[in-house]
């Protein structure tokens, strides 16, 4: 090995508390996908304790919502927890889905303002990440004249 290897440095571009901050947030919002997905695949198969326990038993309007979600919160999951870019799309389509159910047809699906309420602030404080980070993006790529 010569000098000039030896001497070499490798540059790591460093990452900034902000994006450190939505990596983690996207992680944690991914693992309570998988959670809810899980949750949805608990009724589908008919684990769950409640009167809506099995699938055949289920009114159509919980068949689709059911089947529905228990795709799309495990795909989001998986995306989020990756960082990749169709993650939160796949989220936000999930998290409209229900919210429209609890908030939009409480007489249907019953009424989850706690939910409703976790989903929006999660939303709120996505949007709010994204926003500081394309505002780092700009900071760093300004000349000043």
């Amino acid at each position: 090995m010569n000098e000039a290897t030896r001497n070499a440095r490798v540059q790591v571009p460093r990452v900034s508390g902000v994006e450190l901050s939505y990596d983690w947030f996207c992680r944690a919002v991914g693992l309570t996908c998988m959670v809810m997905g899980l949750a949805y695949w608990i009724r589908l198969i008919g684990i769950y304790d409640g009167a809506l326990w099995r699938f055949d038993l289920m009114p159509l309007h919980w068949q689709v919502a059911c089947t529905v979600l228990s795709v799309l919160f495990p795909i989001a999951a998986t995306g989020l927890w990756m960082t990749v870019s169709w993650g939160p799309v796949i989220w936000i389509l999930a998290v409209a889905t229900e919210v429209a159910m609890y908030a939009g047809f409480p007489e249907l699906y019953g009424a989850r303002p706690a939910l409703v309420a976790f989903h929006v602030m999660t939303v709120i404080a996505f949007a709010a990440l994204r926003i500081l980070l394309a505002w780092e993006a700009y900071r760093r790529t300004e000349r000043p004249q």
